[in-house]
Order: C-alpha cells, then structure tokens, then sequence
C-alpha cells in the first residue's frame, strides 16, 4: 500500500527578507517510490519562518483530495505550533500564552485549515544534516527563493 510523505523547508537571505519554500512530496510503497511533485515559490521581503509556514501549506493545499501523510520538517516552530501551541492560540484567541498576539496568525490558521482536510502525522528532523528528501526540499527553497535575491 502506497504511502505519501511530504518534507517541507523554508530558506530566507536576512531574516526579513528575499525567501523562498520548497516541498518534495513523494508517493512510497515500501522502498519503491511510485511518484514525485516538487513545489516551490518565494516571496521578496518575509522571514525564515513565514516560508517554512507556506512550505507546509502548499504542500497540504496541492493534494487533490483528503489524503492520510507524513509531513517532514526542518522547522521545531511548523511542528511545535501544529501539534502542541495552535489548540491554546485558538481558545485564547490567537493570544500567546503571555496574551501577544500570535505571529504568523494567517499562515496558521491557513495551516490549520489545510491540515484539517487531512490525516497528518507531524515529524521533525534536523536540517542540514545531510538527510536526502530534506536536502532537496531545502534546495527547491532556495530555487523558489532566487528570482528575489537582489544580483
């Protein structure tokens, strides 16, 4: 039986600034992979953060039809917010713990929304260490990233 994974990244030239996301989905059955879809896309002035946000939504966003899949990020704060902080933003009210107001609160509740379409298992590896799929995504980041970055 087929399985679907999606590894997501963020990349970003100054923190704000020119950025870029990138997401590989990969359809698997045991070792064999069936099918790839690359994704990516950038923005002129934004933050490391808001592309590793939009890394995961469109990769959620691209599937057609509700799925069951693993998404794989780079981003302790993607995966914090998804599994553990969003359920308290919500009920307070997009307020933090500390009553601020959550950054990033369009690209998570487009998040959420997405999210919710789907069956998500949520896993966080480390970035740049040298694990393949999320190598690939960190370089469909920084190719979505490029037309930004002043020559």
């Amino acid at each position: 039986m087929a399985e679907l994974f999606a590894y997501t990244d963020g990349a970003c030239s100054g923190n704000p600034g020119p950025g870029g996301w990138g997401a590989l989905l990969i359809a698997r059955d045991g070792d064999r992979v069936l099918k790839t879809r690359e994704l990516k896309g950038g923005e002129a002035d934004t933050t490391n953060n808001r592309m590793e946000l939009l890394a995961a939504i469109h990769a959620l966003e691209a599937l057609d039809r509700p799925s069951t899949l693993t998404v794989i990020t780079d981003s302790a704060y993607v995966k914090g917010g998804i599994t553990a902080w969003l359920h308290s933003w919500k009920r307070n009210n997009w307020r933090t713990a500390t009553k601020k107001p959550v950054k990033n609160e369009d690209l998570w509740r487009r998040l959420d929304a997405a999210n919710a379409r789907h069956t998500v298992t949520w896993e966080w590896v480390r970035g740049h260490a040298g694990h393949p799929e999320n190598e690939r995504a960190d370089a469909l980041a920084r190719a979505g990233m490029a037309p930004y970055k002043p020559t």
